[in-house]
């Protein structure tokens, strides 16, 4: 009896650790990382904010940056972050206006001047990128963050873009975005080519380049040559739906000799070299 009780009790033993629940290593949450410099990677005309160099005026807003052409009454250029601590749940405010910082006697764009044109007033940075507060939104809809922009092009094939960096952040991506137009005549919803409205330039093509990072800070000290880079070059035409927005890549050096800007210009000659000379193959679904 004494020997089946202590097999007994050493079987029951073993049966209850064995049924000991496991404790797997905790899955480490997402990095997170704050808002960062909306030019972190470099200013890429050169802008100033001298009122003498009025088509390369540098505006420096706490959503974004641009460089400012009062001869053409749009921007050069906007530059952005985006990552999760620029996001939220604010709703679109829809607040177009003429933006009142810029200097005295310098033309100042008002909604009502795309009226009838053909032409949405298509974000730069997009008013999405920017919904984590109601003055972080409102801040999109001044018209120096919009170009004459062709409806097809703004309300498809660029939205599209715009949709994939959202998406890339949901995966726990970090960008540094820049946008703009170069050229002249573009083609809206009333037919023809469209070289300025109300003074104000029509671009020929829309670009944008991107720069993502995995989540984390330091980021510059993070970037090296397999660093994925995005750059895309469209037509602003209603005809732009012809392709998907992925089938527009090109390479950072192409939108540099069509717009003489230096992008990335914080980082190295070799590095820049390294990332701006490819084009981004990676599949889109």
């Amino acid at each position: 009896m004494r020997k089946i009780s202590k097999l007994f009790v050493l079987g029951l033993s073993v049966l209850l650790f064995s049924c000991e629940p496991k404790t797997d290593t905790p899955t480490p949450p997402p990095v997170s990382t704050g808002r960062d410099d909306n030019m972190a990677l470099g200013n890429p005309s050169n802008a100033s904010t001298s009122t003498s160099n009025e088509d390369n005026y540098l505006m420096v807003k706490s959503q974004y940056v641009l460089s400012y052409n009062n001869t053409k009454s749009t921007a050069n250029w906007v530059s952005w972050h985006l990552n999760s601590a620029w996001k939220g749940t604010t709703q679109r405010k829809n607040d177009f206006r003429s933006d009142a910082t810029l200097p005295t006697g310098w033309n100042k764009v008002t909604s009502s001047d795309y009226s009838s044109s053909g032409f949405d007033r298509g974000h730069i940075c997009p008013s999405d990128d920017r919904d984590g507060s109601q003055e972080d939104n409102s801040a999109t809809f001044l018209m120096t963050n919009m170009l004459p922009q062709a409806p097809q092009n703004n309300q498809e094939t660029w939205r599209y873009l715009e949709e994939y960096c959202r998406d890339l952040v949901n995966k726990n991506y970090e960008l540094y975005i820049i946008a703009g137009g170069y050229g002249t005549g573009g083609s809206g919803s009333n037919g023809g080519t469209t070289k300025t409205i109300n003074g104000i330039n029509v671009p020929a093509r829309v670009w944008k380049v991107m720069l993502i990072l995995p989540n984390g800070g330091n980021d510059i000290t993070r970037i090296t040559s397999s660093t994925r880079v995005i750059a895309v070059d469209m037509p602003n035409k209603e005809s732009v739906t012809d392709k998907k927005w992925y089938e527009y890549r090109v390479s950072v050096r192409d939108i540099e000799a069509k717009t003489g800007l230096n992008f990335f210009n914080k980082l190295s000659t070799t590095l820049q070299n390294s990332i701006e000379s490819k084009i981004d193959t990676e599949k889109i679904e």
